[in-house]
């Protein structure tokens, strides 16, 4: 038995269970009587941008993060860029017309170790965090659940990358906000 997302499934690999397995994770939190996720993590680095030298913004970045905001009461930024460096990439962002304005203002995690912690986001359970990032060796032990892994945003940078559109289909269903 695995709890993914609070969802407790069980799947064997038959054909059968694959489509029970597959339908149960599409199903809305509201029909399932499950507390949705409030608060939306996302990494910058691969994620949302290519990286803090070359800041080259992810094919669809503006969109992704205008329908996170209305699917997410609360959107956080959990990255290992220190703080003072988002701030200037998530400004340039905007000056450029690539991402909201309120993303320049976005909150900010601020954390420590070698994985990232949902603890560290204030006011808010693990179990109520969803956190977006590329890298599996960031997810802290235990809370692997919490996790949606991005296909990292890599070298070429193509305008045809359809990362953040994906991630979005999956996110949807996590909300029955909008």
């Amino acid at each position: 038995m695995r709890t993914n997302y609070g969802h407790n499934f069980k799947y064997n690999g038959t054909p059968a269970a694959k489509i029970t397995f597959i339908h149960s994770l599409t199903m809305s939190f509201s029909q399932m009587k499950i507390p949705l996720p409030s608060v939306l993590a996302l990494d910058l680095e691969g994620t949302l941008i290519s990286n803090a030298m070359s800041q080259i913004p992810r094919p669809g970045l503006y969109a992704f993060l205008e329908r996170c905001a209305v699917l997410f009461p609360r959107l956080v930024m959990f990255t290992t860029v220190k703080e003072d460096k988002f701030r200037q990439i998530a400004r340039l962002l905007v000056d450029e017309g690539m991402a909201p304005a309120w993303y320049a203002d976005i909150e900010y995690v601020h954390w420590h170790g070698e994985t990232k912690n949902l603890e560290f986001v204030p006011d808010a359970a693990v179990s109520d965090i969803i956190l977006v990032d590329d890298f599996e060796i960031y997810v802290h032990p235990g809370q692997e659940a919490q996790w949606m892994q991005i296909a990292y945003f890599d070298y070429p940078y193509s305008e045809e990358d359809r990362g953040l559109f994906v991630m979005l289909e999956k996110l949807e269903p996590l909300s029955n906000r909008a």
